[in-house]
């Protein structure tokens, strides 16, 4: 629930023309399913759809499930719980492109401060995370 409020929040103030959330499966899953139900109780709906790590092996062969609800062109948002390189949100925001869409920015949980900013940042999107690493404790190792 805090998850899906505070990212809907974010999205209203950073991206306000957004009219969907999606991300990498599984990852992004309980995240875009929070944002999305957050938002139908705000009386302000955002559309959900999952990235497929592969293409669906049958039937339509689809990248992405949830596109019956949108339109080329729609603007949306990219969902990741954990960023290291930036590599799954990366694959994620290319398979959205293909489908039409136009990817507005990305939000992720945490930041693990490896490359991943920058990363997706060099590739002309912004990454709002909601924690860094350094928002953690640090538990001494044991011997």
């Amino acid at each position: 629930m805090l998850v899906g409020r505070t990212i809907y929040a974010i999205i209203r103030a950073e991206f306000p023309d957004v009219v969907a959330v999606g991300g990498p499966t599984l990852g992004a899953d309980p995240m875009l399913s929070a944002v999305s139900l957050t938002s139908m109780l705000e009386d302000h709906p955002l559309q959900a759809f999952i990235v497929r790590k592969q293409a669906k092996g049958h039937g339509t062969g689809a990248w992405i499930e949830g596109m019956a609800n949108l339109q080329a062109g729609d603007k949306v948002v990219v969902l990741e719980d954990v960023i290291t390189s930036g590599g799954s949100a990366l694959k994620a925001v290319q398979r959205v492109e293909e489908a039409e869409l136009e990817v507005m920015g990305v939000i992720v949980l945490v930041d693990r401060l490896e490359g991943g900013r920058e990363a997706i940042e060099a590739a002309g999107y912004r990454l709002v995370a909601l924690f860094d690493r350094g928002d953690f404790p640090v538990s001494p190792k044991k011997e």
